[in-house]
């Protein structure tokens, strides 16, 4: 009979009903964004007031990053808590951008090359991320660059650091259970 702790009661990577339910509930969260970024109010007043919006949805996102890496350093199941994590720290992201750029069009009319939709902001937000940028849609004010802007720069620090960071995640909760390399 072996201790607890010992390396026959480490568990082991999981089976198809984890990542099942793990695929699952990524693809409900993300619906479940999407869903309330087209039914929630967006009626904002001002750029300003835009602005802070979208600033304190960011910083909401990193807040909820955080959590969701300490939930990876502490789960069973760590690569698969991370493939969560990702999949709903980028849906977030892009849902944030599209609501700041429908939000600004809608509160400064022209700021992009033809007027948006909720539809044609989250098709901008995405194009721009995945930096296909078709060209089609615009950001032609100032104010519609630099949000642009900022989108592209946070779309690379998601991309490199969050996944950085994600990995590191992942490497201390398989050390936990004695499944990864020594530190």
């Amino acid at each position: 009979m072996t201790e607890p702790g010992a390396a026959g009661d480490r568990p082991g990577p999981p089976g198809p009903a984890a990542t099942a339910v793990s695929i699952a509930r990524s693809v409900a969260l993300a619906v479940a964004l999407v869903v309330a970024y087209y039914l929630l109010p967006l009626a904002w007043h001002g750029v300003d007031a835009d602005a802070l919006v979208l600033v304190g949805g960011l910083l909401l996102a990193g807040l909820f990053f955080g959590w969701e890496m300490r939930l990876i350093t502490r789960s069973s199941s760590p690569r698969l808590k991370a493939v969560e994590a990702v999949a709903a720290t980028v849906v977030l992201y892009l849902v944030l951008f599209a609501s700041g750029y429908y939000v600004l069009e809608h509160t400064v009319p022209g700021s992009f090359s033809t007027h948006l939709t909720r539809t044609d902001a989250l098709y901008f937000t995405l194009s721009t991320f995945t930096t296909v940028g078709f060209g089609d849609i615009t950001p032609v004010s100032q104010t519609g660059r630099v949000l642009a802007m900022c989108q592209m720069a946070c779309g690379l620090l998601l991309a490199g650091v969050a996944v950085r960071v994600l990995t590191g995640a992942v490497r201390v909760g398989l050390r936990r259970q004695g499944r990864g390399p020594p530190q």
